[in-house]
């Protein structure tokens, strides 16, 4: 981890006024590497619970942002077969990790990069690792947000990403742990697909058919929004996206019932199938068009 002390761009809003802020880029990349920026590297334990919560295997190509002595990505490489990128502002740093890759026989599987994190292009990762102070992720975020797709994995050693919720967080007992409490958090997000906008389909319905009309509101991984189905005004509950995966419930009252009906599937462009789970027990199968598309939220700021 590089504990740097960076200039501070105020990125909060869309990915896009980000990506087209050369001259703020620059003023970060020109930050002195070493200004009150210890390295302090990531735990083997950390190391081991980052890659397997994140499921790293041999089809991944991680890129570790802040690589240090590059042991995140040599441990991808020599455990679990995956090919990966280590991007460190320190010279030294990077010329320790590309030994260390020779030593573990992995250097083939491998690279070490001397830049600034900031000019590394995103988009070829399946899995990105992060140990990096707060204020960093957030300038961090709307890049990660634009330049990754759906079903990456992103996870960060000690430190969230405020406003957006993890799929899963683990604590990782660290008794030797030079600074805080004797553990770490580890933290994993799954970047997920556009499932924002107004949706629509038509079930099989006993003597005629239902049409259903939905409109989903995303915040990250996050949904809500509200529905008609079958003619009666229906909540969205549970709504989340993982990846390309979606799932919510529509719940209608109906003669003072409240009726659930169950949705699960995969979000391929403006299309979903998959499976709708019944009220009174059973699935059928779902499938549902796009009308309108929404964007999602980076936050809920």
């Amino acid at each position: 981890m590089r504990r740097m002390v960076a200039i501070q761009p105020g990125w909060r809003g869309a990915a896009a006024a980000v990506l087209a802020a050369p001259s703020v880029l620059a003023a970060a990349a020109q930050q002195h590497p070493h200004a009150g920026a210890p390295y302090v590297p990531t735990p083997p334990a950390v190391v081991d619970v980052m890659l397997e919560l994140a499921g790293v295997g041999p089809q991944d190509y991680v890129i570790d942002l802040g690589s240090g002595d590059g042991r995140i990505i040599i441990a991808a490489a020599s455990k679990r077969g995956a090919r990966g990128l280590g991007v460190e502002i320190d010279g030294a740093l990077v010329w320790d990790a590309r030994r260390r890759a020779q030593r573990e026989g992995v250097a083939g599987r491998v690279e070490f990069k001397e830049e600034n994190l900031f000019f590394i292009d995103l988009a070829p990762a399946t899995v990105v690792t992060l140990y990096l102070y707060p204020r960093l992720l957030m300038q961090l975020r709307p890049r990660l947000f634009a330049e990754l797709k759906p079903g990456v994995r992103v996870v960060s050693h000690d430190f969230d990403m405020e406003r957006w919720a993890p799929d899963a967080r683990l604590t990782v007992p660290v008794p030797d742990k030079p600074y805080g409490p004797p553990s770490s958090e580890v933290y994993l997000w799954i970047m997920p697909a556009n499932a924002a906008g107004a949706w629509t389909w038509r079930s099989p319905g006993g003597a005629a058919a239902v049409d259903t009309e939905l409109t989903l509101r995303q915040t990250f991984q996050m949904l809500d929004g509200g529905a008609v189905l079958g003619g009666r005004p229906a909540r969205v509950e549970r709504g989340r996206v993982r990846g390309d995966e979606i799932s919510f419930m529509l719940t209608a009252e109906v003669d003072g019932r409240a009726l659930r009906h169950a949705f699960r599937g995969r979000v391929d462009g403006d299309a979903i199938s998959g499976k709708e789970s019944l009220p009174g027990g059973g699935e059928r199968e779902w499938r549902a068009t796009r009308v309108t598309r929404g964007s999602i939220k980076v936050s809920d700021e």
